[in-house]
């Protein structure tokens, strides 16, 4: 499920691959490896930073490495997360799974640097198109 609680349908991608998360915003996203089957991304947001409008097509596993207070906005500017007003991990690194994300945009609000690797499951049922 997406952040918002609803299912997204990866044969239902509707969002164009210039808003790919490397493509439309690609100073806080780098390709780490990729093949057929996955793509492994690394993010670093810094303090006040802002990433550009950008989805991510693929279901994955998120390792959060450095952890930082974050808003995710859909690209409307919507608030889908506010991390703020929930309880920060007690550990880390975190592994946590994400749906795949439509577009948004992620500002980091806190003090420190927000530092995830991510495991795109490129091969899932429905996933090509």
């Amino acid at each position: 499920m997406s952040q918002t609680g609803k299912s997204l349908d990866c044969t239902a991608w509707s969002w164009p691959d210039s808003l790919d998360a490397l493509v439309a915003a690609p100073q806080h996203h780098r390709i780490v490896m990729e093949n057929e089957r996955v793509r492994v991304l690394e993010t670093r947001i810094g303090p006040g930073e802002t990433t550009a409008v950008h989805t991510h097509r693929w279901p994955a596993v998120n390792h959060i490495k450095r952890w930082s207070d974050f808003v995710r906005r859909d690209a409307g500017g919507n608030v889908l997360v506010d991390t703020r007003s929930r309880r920060a991990p007690t550990a880390l690194p975190l592994t946590i799974w994400s749906e795949p994300l439509p577009p948004h945009t992620l500002e980091n609000v806190g003090s420190g640097e927000l530092h995830v690797v991510s495991i795109e499951l490129k091969d899932t049922a429905g996933a090509k198109r």
